[in-house]
């Protein structure tokens, strides 16, 4: 049973196929780049399915990251799984994009992603599960009741602890393992909701105020 895995939500695009019969990735593509999203997601699932000798018609189910992530990148990811998933008539599910980079770690640890504004997103884990968060916030005021840091984001500001080299981005058997209880037993498709935890940077301009003479 194949099930496409997707994540825009931090500054690597992540596609991937995963196969929950034999619980293994079979295809799988990402590039780091923030500006790369719109552009590259589509690309990548086309490759990924003739990788794997598959067609669309071939997927079961689409797991796509719901963030927290920026406005833009997250969107892109949510639309085309929303987008994909009507059209073949397959359930989406959502999984927090904190929780598929914790997948299978130790200890209790801070895992980070990029939130821009010299901030970042956050959430505690403990042996992998979240224990606190997902929340948004600069890197000096997070309450340091953690061992150590991990993700993309907890290497860009100083933290009180040590700072793993792994893992870095969502990868896509976290996304998948996290998912699979509701794909094995085909739950209905969920709504997409996105985690922003904050307003975009693009707002609609207020009305201007007319200035009597």
């Amino acid at each position: 049973m194949l099930t496409l895995v997707i994540d825009t939500a931090t500054p690597c695009v992540t596609a991937g196929l995963y196969d929950t019969a034999d619980g293994k990735t079979v295809a799988s593509r990402t590039v780091v780049n923030p500006r790369a999203h719109g552009e590259s997601l589509s690309p990548f699932v086309a490759e990924c399915l003739s990788e794997a000798g598959a067609a669309p018609r071939d997927l079961k189910a689409i797991v796509a990251g719901v963030g927290p992530g920026p406005y833009t990148g997250l969107r892109v990811g949510l639309v085309t799984a929303m987008a994909m998933g009507h059209a073949l008539g397959i359930p989406t599910y959502g999984v927090c994009t904190l929780d598929g980079i914790a997948y299978g770690t130790r200890g209790r640890l801070l895992i980070a992603t990029d939130a821009r504004r010299k901030e970042l997103y956050y959430g505690v884990y403990a042996d992998g599960v979240r224990v606190s968060g997902p929340s948004v916030g600069r890197a000096a005021d997070i309450e340091p009741d953690f061992e150590a840091a991990a993700g993309a984001g907890a290497t860009l500001y100083p933290l009180p602890v040590p700072v793993l080299d792994d893992p870095l981005y969502p990868p896509v058997e976290g996304h998948a393992a996290l998912a699979l209880p509701r794909i094995s037993s085909a739950a209905p498709t969920e709504i997409l909701t996105p985690l922003y935890l904050r307003r975009p940077d693009a707002v609609p301009a207020s009305e201007r105020k007319t200035v009597s003479q």
